[in-house]
């Protein structure tokens, strides 16, 4: 017989022919026992062993002429069978026996492209074995290497482009590459066969129960069949990702520990092989309605029967079956028999689908108006065909704007309805119609979009052609968008969750404020979490440094999300971002944070709010960098304090409290004293515990403070703790109204009179306002009332909070206040400050009737107790002036400024006549004149004082000028003090008149009256030159003192004509002080005038006739009397010779200099003519510089 091409064949023998083979093909897959060669030796068997059951269909030509040439030997080699048709399997044989590796392997890939694997060379290539390179002598040909023994390497081929080993076929022994591609190739069929053994598992598992037992369930309901193993493992599954979904972390730990044969992370591990089932949410939803059935889900192709095959796919040759085994033959009939049920199985379901696509149909073609009824009449006419493509073509030509869509029938398009009709996907329209009924209905209640079709009989190709030249774009993201127009508010939500953050980075940073409420509102109501934490996410990062508007507009916006989404999906998804950027790199964005914890806690769970929100602040206080950040820290917490309600978090609030006390920041404690503690004391109040822990703790460690401080006050702390406990006086006066016995009576209805506005103190913030606190003005006024009359007519019985501050508040800071230094000027100040608000706060009548007393009692200023001071000890402390200060100048009537004026006249008299220290009376005097509304009264008490018989009296007084005239005006310095500095002068006692130089010197330093600065000059000079006071040694100690303390600060003319000539006589006359400590006293004193007075500039003829001529006697003196001092007086005389004769050589180089500047001017003006001339060239300039060549 002549031989035939087998390649050679026509289109329309070859597409007879695939469809029958591609039946036969299909059924054989590695788990259902397809028979092929025997294990043993894969590749021995003829080509004449194998039964003819693939036939050639592929019209590609082997890119090897040597494939065709072994294709041509094969169809030589059959040349005694009649039929033209050679089986494929016999050419595999042939190639494969003959060595053409590379064309068997092309051949292989043809037929996998189609659809129809072959055993023999799927066996073959999937054996390692066949391509390791083998060293020493080639083994026999009857061995499992092959029929041709090893094999040999080819050149590349670079056409097998789509071979997996193209990439590894370079030339050359590169075994390391070969491994590396054959192991690949092994892991893919590892793959393939545990997906195979999947499917074995779940054809076991649904035969798991007997078919007896499931009869009974099914005719008995109530009793339950019990679960399958893959049923549990399925559930579980479930289960555990409902419960991550919905933030049950902990319990989805429990769970997976549980079943920890299990994993979680992969639905592979179940076992099942099938797709994975929607979460127990649609479950849920969709129980009323079942799923189809796993099968109705996948794509499947009806085929032709194998009994309706044509006659010529049969054997040809009856005579080679005689090669077959009879084993191999009744293996292959079972398996095709096999096959043949599974087929006619998915020819009734495919059955059913197609009934029911129809009735979709005519569904969908009552909703939604075609444009052509026989492109419907074609959708129904094609359903039932093998291929689901043509269907889908010809319903997608029927509308040009249908597009691909991703939400499951969300959207009002054509495609949805075209989806429906192709019988693509059923199973998943029927399940969106299911989970979105309200968007349904919204459809099915607007009537149909009618459109006049033309009466024409275009094809839908055409007509789809056609209207491809409007230039529509579906394809790209954006136009699949504009494409659909959502029907719902639920698809709109869809839609801008998908387009915001496309559209945030194109917007300006200065305008992109402006998308928060887009932004918000989508976040609220979109459907899916993911969706909503990615938008929460461009809400907190939409603007690089937020500055403070658009910071509270998104605060704004979170405080509007809390109010709508409820405590749980604040904490779900607001809280992380916020924990997200706590470590900001920006402050502005940590600024944000903090805010924010403050603006959401009313919004949040307790639990919450106590813990992590507190413990986020807590951390920021702790370790941000960024005064602001902390600020708003402090803030938050407070707010935190107003709604917290657990009282195990009273400590920590406490310790809060004194760790931002304690920050460096004026800001920060500023925000502390104003929001903080007022929030603070609100909650202890409501605790019962503002003044029986509160403040007790407070002065506890103030307490601990002065008992650890004996040798240095750490006067720091001291100011946080008294300044918390004044930042508490509001709210503890606020305690003691609502627990008074009259709180019941108030009224708020008649004539209340309004409280004067300078009752209370200024408060630092409304929080600090008792008003605020009690709830009302109105309320306030009513209790203030009571309070008084109560205070005045009715006493304290029973009312325990008033009680607790008398008896023991008081008591304790008086005695605080008795163990302070009472030289430290700032300690004093807070305490008065203290003291001046807590009697302000409580009112006059309280402090006439309670406070004041107890001051009294133990200063007792008696006439009896003068002569007995020696052990009268406090009013050498700080009491004195801070019951002169904080207490006596509260208020500010006439019969209270006689009681101040009496107090410090009695204190002045009783120190002075005891000999007592006067830092007490220095620190009141200090303390009231730093305010100019105490100047008058203070001159009163001096000149009470000045008018004193005894002479200590007088001196005292006279010390106490110095103190005040500080700050005090000219004219009353002119009018009231120098007079009576003078009158102290005319008096007998030398030790008065010496009292009054450090007032004289303190007025030459602040006065720059001329007439008074003569008067105060001449009253000096009388000191200096009246021969009485030669001899008195402690009036020259303080002349020299007071002119070293004012001299750099004086009158420069005041300073050269009057202060350093008087030096210098002073410095002169102590060369000859016989006595030698006094001559030590005045050279100490000269050195340190003379070391303040170089600092200033001294005219060259002072210098030299007065400066260093003195400093030259001084040095004299302390060559004998200190070494040491007199090295630095010689290198203060040589820094003074040198400024003198720098000086003359600049004189000399400036007469020199007026007469050259004519010369200068010249030169100067020839040289920007000549730079003027220049053009701009660098190289050009430059040229000018240089030196001439």
């Amino acid at each position: 017989m002549a031989s035939v091409n087998p390649f050679n064949l026509s289109d329309s023998e070859e597409e007879a022919e695939r469809r029958p083979n591609e039946t036969v093909d299909t059924e054989r897959s590695p788990s259902e026992g397809a028979p092929g060669p025997p294990p043993g030796n894969h590749f021995s068997p003829s080509a004449e062993a194998e039964p003819p059951t693939l036939l050639l269909s592929s019209n590609r030509t082997s890119p090897s002429g040597e494939g065709i040439s072994a294709s041509a030997a094969a169809t030589a080699a059959m040349s005694g069978i009649t039929d033209t048709r050679v089986s494929v399997d016999v050419i595999a044989a042939q190639l494969l026996r003959e060595q053409y590796i590379l064309t068997a392997l092309e051949l292989h890939t043809e037929l996998l492209e189609a659809g129809r694997e072959l055993p023999r060379l799927r066996d073959y290539f999937s054996n390692p074995g066949n391509f390791e390179r083998q060293s020493g002598t080639p083994p026999a040909k009857d061995q499992a290497l092959g029929p041709g023994g090893p094999l040999n390497r080819a050149g590349s081929i670079s056409t097998l482009d789509s071979l997996d080993f193209a990439r590894y076929s370079d030339d050359g022994n590169r075994e390391t590459d070969e491994r590396v591609a054959v192991l690949e190739f092994e892991l893919r069929k590892a793959k393939e066969t545990i997906q195979a053994l999947r499917a074995n598992l779940t054809q076991a598992a649904e035969s798991e129960v007997p078919s007896q037992e499931r009869k009974n369930f099914n005719s008995n309901p109530e009793i339950q069949e019990p679960i399958r193993q893959l049923e549990k493992r399925a559930l579980n599954f479930l289960v555990n990702e409902y419960l991550l979904k919905n933030e049950y972390k902990l319990s989805s730990i429990t769970f997976s520990d549980e079943n920890d044969d299990q994993d979680f992370e992969l639905w592979d591990d179940v076992g099942l092989n099938i797709p994975k089932p929607p979460d127990l949410l649609q479950l849920y939803r969709n129980c009323g309605s079942p799923l189809p059935s796993p099968r109705d889900m996948v794509d499947v192709s009806v085929e032709v029967a194998f009994e309706d095959f044509p006659g010529n796919c049969t054997p040809p040759n009856p005579s080679k079956k005689t090669d077959l085994s009879q084993q191999q033959q009744t293996e292959v009939i079972q398996e095709l028999e096999y096959q043949i049920s599974l087929l006619n199985n998915e020819k009734q379901s495919l059955a059913e689908q197609i009934k029911k696509l129809q009735s979709e149909i005519q569904t969908l073609r009552r909703t939604v108006c075609y444009p052509s009824q026989a492109t419907l009449d074609q959708i129904c006419q094609n359903a039932p065909n093998a291929s689901c493509s043509s269907a889908s073509n010809s319903a997608c030509t029927t509308n040009p704007l249908s597009v691909p869509h991703t939400d499951n029938s969300q959207y009002l398009d054509i495609g949805r309805v075209s989806e429906s009709e192709n019988g693509s996907d059923p199973p998943l329209t029927q399940k969106s119609s299911q989970s979105h009924p309200q968007s349904h209905n919204k459809l099915k209640s607007r009537p149909p979009v009618q459109f006049d079709q033309p009466n024409r009989t275009l094809s839908p190709a055409f007509q789809q052609a056609l209207l491809s030249f409007c230039r529509m774009c579906s394809d790209s993201r954006l136009g699949a968008e504009v494409s659909r127009i959502a029907d719902s508010e639920e698809s709109v939500m869809l839609m801008l969750g998908r387009c915001l953050p496309h559209i945030v980075p194109n917007v300006l940073l200065a305008k992109r404020e402006e998308l928060i409420p887009l932004i918000l509102c989508t976040a609220c109501l979109h459907p899916q979490p993911k969706e909503r934490d990615q938008l929460l996410h461009i809400l907190f990062n939409l603007i690089k440094r937020p500055d403070d508007e658009q910071r509270q507009m998104i605060l704004t916006g979170c405080v509007a999300f809390a109010r709508h989404v409820g405590p749980t999906r604040v904490e779900a998804e607001l809280l992380p971002q916020c924990w997200e950027q706590i470590n900001h790199k920006y402050p502005e964005r940590r600024l944000l944070v903090a805010e924010s914890c403050g603006a959401l806690a009313p919004y949040l769970p307790k639990e919450i709010r106590s813990s992590l929100v507190l413990s986020m602040l807590q951390q920021m206080l702790t370790e941000d960098k960024a005064d602001m950040v902390r600020e708003a820290v402090v803030k938050s917490l407070a707010i935190i304090m107003g709604y917290i309600d657990d009282p195990d978090k009273y400590s920590q609030g406490f310790e809060l409290m004194l760790l931002s006390l304690g920050d460096p920041s004026e800001r920060v404690v500023s925000a502390v004293h104003q929001v903080f503690i007022p929030a603070f004391a609100a909650w202890t109040t409501e605790l019962g515990s503002l003044h029986t822990a509160l403040i007790p703790a407070l002065l506890a460690r103030i307490e601990k403070l002065l008992t650890q401080g004996e040798h240095g006050l750490d006067e720091h702390k001291l100011h946080i703790f008294l300044s918390a406990l004044q930042s508490l006086i509001p709210p503890l006066f606020a305690v003691v109204l609502q627990n008074a016995p009259f709180t019941s009576r108030a009224k708020l209805h008649g004539d209340i009179p309004a409280i004067e506005v300078t009752r209370f103190p200024r408060p630092a913030s409304p929080l600090q306002d008792v008003a605020t606190i009690i709830g009302s003005r109105e309320m306030l006024s009513a209790l203030l009332l009571l309070y008084d009359h109560q205070l005045e007519h009715e006493g304290t019985t029973g009312w325990e909070s008033l009680l607790w501050v008398v008896n023991q508040l008081l008591p304790q800071l008086i005695d605080i206040v008795g163990r302070i230094n009472v030289t430290s000027t700032t300690c004093v100040h807070e305490f008065s400050r203290f003291f001046w608000r807590f009697c302000r706060t409580f009112g006059k009548i309280f402090t006439n009737t309670k406070v004041k007393p107890q001051f009294q009692e133990i200063l007792r200023l008696s006439e009896e107790n003068v002569d007995a001071l020696a052990g009268n000890g406090i009013l050498t402390k700080a009491t004195v002036p801070i019951y002169a200060t904080g207490v006596l100048t509260c208020y500010n009537q006439e019969e209270d400024r006689k009681l101040l004026v009496g107090f410090l006249e009695d204190v002045m008299t009783t120190l002075s006549l005891s000999h007592a220290p006067l830092d007490s009376l220095k620190a009141s005097f200090v303390e009231l004149g730093a305010n100019p509304v105490y100047h008058e009264m203070l001159l009163t008490v001096l000149w009470y004082g000045v008018v004193h018989t005894s002479a200590l009296v007088r001196c005292t007084a006279a010390r106490m000028f110095e103190l005040v005239l500080r700050g005090m005006s000219e004219a009353l310095v002119d009018r009231r003090a120098a007079p009576a500095l003078i009158t102290l002068c005319s008096g007998p006692e030398f030790s008065v008149r010496i009292s009054t130089i450090p007032a004289f010197g303190t007025i030459m330093e602040t006065v720059t009256q001329k007439e008074l600065l003569e008067r105060v000059k001449m009253q000096l000079a009388s000191f200096l030159e009246d021969p009485q006071y030669q001899d008195q040694h402690s009036l020259h100690i303080e002349i020299i003192r007071t002119f070293g303390r004012v001299g750099p600060n004086a009158e420069p003319r005041f300073r050269d004509e009057f202060v350093l000539p008087h030096l210098h006589k002073l410095a002169l006359a102590n060369n000859s002080q016989a006595a030698e400590n006094k001559r030590v006293d005045i050279a100490m004193q000269l050195f340190e005038a003379y070391s303040a007075l170089s600092c200033c500039f001294i005219s060259e003829e002072v210098m030299l006739n007065h400066f260093l001529p003195g400093l030259r006697c001084l040095h004299a003196d302390m060559e004998h009397l200190s070494p040491e001092h007199e090295v630095i007086l010689s290198s203060m005389i040589k820094e003074c010779e040198i400024k003198v004769e720098n000086r003359g050589m600049s004189d000399a180089q400036g007469s020199l200099s007026i007469a050259s500047s004519l010369v200068g001017e010249d030169a100067k003006t020839k040289f920007l003519s000549k730079m003027g001339q220049l053009t701009t060239s660098g190289a050009m300039l430059a040229n000018v510089f240089q030196r001439k060549k």
